[in-house]
């Protein structure tokens, strides 16, 4: 991909740092909306979509709540909570809409190159971990969203569906299972990078790859000046933007402190990295076809639920298992040892050490997977296959995620584990934060974030008349509305060649 440079040296109206998901999705955004804005896009490496957006970086599965049983905790009184599974849900469809407009309008590639239909399913043993799966199937599938979910505790059934999973069990072990046909798998990073190889050559954008924002503040006349580096010739330039948006991933909340924006104060970060064992046996990779999530340990991070993964990555079938979880002071995987440290400040140092103490089962957990031998972690994997043998299996790094510190006014400081959108008040620049479900829900977080920080263009009419071309539903409830999902749907799994429900076949 090569930069854009046929436009004058002039300040653009939009400044992106990060050359992610996010950063694409608002950038497409904003030229469908308004084509004669000039944005810039400013990337510290020398490709687009090499950190949290890059396929081996990420779980790649399209985060639908079907199958994630971190997004459905049971109350204190033994009810199923599935509001956060039903917004995620949504806003998952919303995102296939706006990848489905693309491609009728030819704005990226085929849609085979980043989305398949992978069934996703939850799968849990022990009495109360069955208890519990039973209530949340109950529960959800009273959601339109979430019609069509199938359980069952029949260990023959189970074999059918997974059977890698089932083969070599104990008869003894209470075991059931959910499963969702129309889950997917989405390579994230093939996706970012379709929409930059259109983006790079519109009018009014460019592209800078190894170029690193290194300091901004805000001018007398309200915009924002960036000072950036070219990491390749070490040349200096200054700009201003009317707005910036910061989608740095881990590197977002060192930018964001950079800012001094009040609506920035009192957040940190807390880094967690995680690694894969990755199947090199293809007798063993044909015998699995699903996305199977099980359950979190007491005190581990939502990104460390485990998971045994049918990825398609790079026109392969591949078959994944984990994350292991570990710990680095780096919020980037190609980040610095210093980031940690030198993230700590006056206004966030209460909040860090209060949702420290807080979360002291969480840092246990992680110096606990840190000190994993290879035998550990064939032990975890043996958990979901029991059959497994290490020499079928590698141990591979996966992608590094900042999970979102803030100050409470009650508690102090928590621990959050979703993204969050940090915006100053007058809208003239915005943050994102966060892990997951982050890429999976990236359009309606940019829409949320249009929404917050461009009100007055937003709200046009022509505006909401684009916006509608975009997202068909937008503006409705896809989970109180059967009628509408199942019509969006559908249009969507045409467009997108995830129709059918079949066996990859590569």
């Amino acid at each position: 991909m090569t930069n854009n440079d046929n436009l004058p040296d002039a300040n653009p109206d939009v400044i992106l740092i990060g050359a992610g998901i996010m950063s694409a999705t608002l950038a497409m955004m904003i030229k469908v909306l308004e084509p004669d804005v000039t944005v810039e896009i400013f990337e510290r490496l020398d490709v687009a979509a090499a950190e949290s957006s890059d396929a081996w970086n990420n779980a790649g599965t399209g985060h639908s709540a079907f199958c994630e049983l971190n997004y459905t905790p049971e109350k204190p009184d033994g009810s199923i909570d599935t509001s956060k599974a039903v917004s995620i849900a949504e806003s998952f469809e919303i995102s296939k809409q706006f990848w489905a407009f693309l491609i009728q309008n030819n704005l990226i590639n085929l849609p085979e190159t980043f989305i398949r239909r992978i069934p996703h399913m939850s799968f849990v043993w022990g009495e109360n971990n069955v208890e519990y799966l039973r209530k949340r199937h109950a529960a959800l599938t009273r959601c339109p969203l979430f019609k069509g979910m199938a359980y069952s505790e029949d260990t023959t059934q189970l074999a059918e569906w997974m059977p890698l999973i089932m083969a070599g069990r104990d008869p003894g072990q209470r075991v059931a299972a959910t499963r969702m046909e129309i889950g997917t798998d989405v390579n994230f990073g093939a996706l970012t990078r379709s929409m930059f190889d259109y983006l790079k050559d519109q009018e009014g954008v460019k592209i800078h790859f190894h170029h690193e924002v290194r300091k901004l503040r805000k001018t007398e006349d309200g915009r924002w000046q960036i000072k950036v580096k070219d990491l390749a010739t070490e040349e200096k330039r200054k700009l201003r933007a009317r707005f910036v948006f910061i989608g740095a991933g881990g590197g977002s909340l060192p930018l964001l402190e950079k800012s001094e924006i009040p609506e920035g104060k009192g957040f940190g970060g807390f880094p967690v990295s995680g690694q894969w064992l990755v199947c090199t046996n293809p007798e063993i990779i044909n015998r699995h076809q699903a996305k199977v999530y099980g359950k979190a340990a007491v005190g581990s991070p939502p990104m460390s639920v485990p998971h045994l993964d049918t990825r398609i990555i790079n026109g392969e079938k591949a078959l994944l298992f984990g994350p292991y979880a570990g710990f680095s002071t780096k919020f980037l995987k190609q980040g610095s040892y210093f980031d940690l440290p030198l993230s700590i400040k006056a206004n966030n140092l209460r909040p860090m050490l209060i949702a420290g103490i807080k979360n002291i089962p969480l840092t246990r957990y992680l110096i606990n997977q840190v000190r994993q031998s290879p035998a550990d972690r064939l032990a975890a994997l043996q958990e979901f296959v029991p059959q497994a043998r290490m020499e079928d299996w590698k141990l591979e790094t996966a992608g590094q995620r900042v999970q979102v510190i803030k100050k409470d006014a009650q508690k102090g400081g928590v621990l959050e584990f979703g993204t969050e959108v940090v915006s100053a008040a007058d809208g003239s620049i915005a943050a994102l934060l966060g892990a997951s479900p982050g890429a999976s829900t990236a359009v309606s977080i940019m829409l949320s974030l249009l929404q917050r920080c461009f009100p007055e263009r937003f709200n046009t009419e022509k505006a909401q008349s684009k916006i509608k071309q975009m997202i068909p539903s937008f503006g409705e409830s896809l989970s109180k509305n059967e009628d509408l999902l199942h019509e969006i749907r559908s249009m969507t799994s045409e467009v997108l060649g995830i129709k059918e429900s079949e066996p990859v076949q590569i």
